[in-house]
């Protein structure tokens, strides 16, 4: 299977290297996560930090399969309900070593794979990874008091990757509508905004 025959080396080292940082990013986070904290509400509607936590490792444990060629329905429930049991920082951790192992595989970004909303270039999956990533690492760091910001780097990225569809965003069901960003808002916090958060 390919994908974008045009992805440049340039283009295909910093994505990797965002993907890299992201999961740091998320991994730092999650590691700072007290024991009376898993239960506390997060920015997602109806989410506990634990369900936060689960979410994002659950989409990490897909980056391996989708790369090998698998279809949703063939993966089919196999990543549903709590996936972290009485571990969940060992199994975030597991979850984000192999997804990152996954996509820095020989010409892993190069690929197709096939989503729930069809085919997509592997580079295009793991920058919206990325994003996600970021975001929810924000979500994380307001629910249990860490620092919000991440580096200029992710916050550039996330930028370009989620403003094409920033506005579709809301009606997926996955985001809250848009809010006005804070008065002197920087493009971290007006991103956020857009994405239906509270900076």
């Amino acid at each position: 299977m390919t994908g974008d025959k045009n992805l440049t080396d340039s283009r295909r080292r910093t994505v990797l290297a965002r993907h890299a940082e992201a999961l740091d990013l998320f991994t730092d986070r999650v590691h700072a996560i007290r024991p009376e904290q898993w239960d506390a509400p997060t920015p997602c509607t109806e989410w506990t930090v634990r369900d936060l936590v689960n979410h994002l490792a659950v989409e990490q444990m897909w980056v391996p399969p989708m790369l090998a060629g698998s279809t949703v329905e063939e993966v089919g429930d196999a990543f549903d309900g709590d996936r972290l049991g009485e571990d969940p920082v060992g199994v975030w951790d597991r979850a984000a070593a192999t997804a990152q192992e996954a996509f820095a595989a020989h010409e892993a970004l190069d690929r197709t794979v096939q989503l729930s909303f069809g085919s997509t270039a592997a580079h295009a999956y793991c920058a919206q990874m990325i994003a996600d990533l970021v975001v929810h690492a924000w979500d994380l760091s307001r629910a249990i008091g860490a620092e919000e910001h991440p580096s200029k780097e992710l916050v550039d990225f996330t930028l370009h990757e989620v403003e094409p569809y920033a506005d579709d965003l809301s009606g997926s069901g996955l985001f809250a509508k848009p809010v006005p960003p804070p008065p002197g808002a920087d493009t971290w916090q007006k991103l956020l905004a857009k994405l239906g958060r509270r900076p």
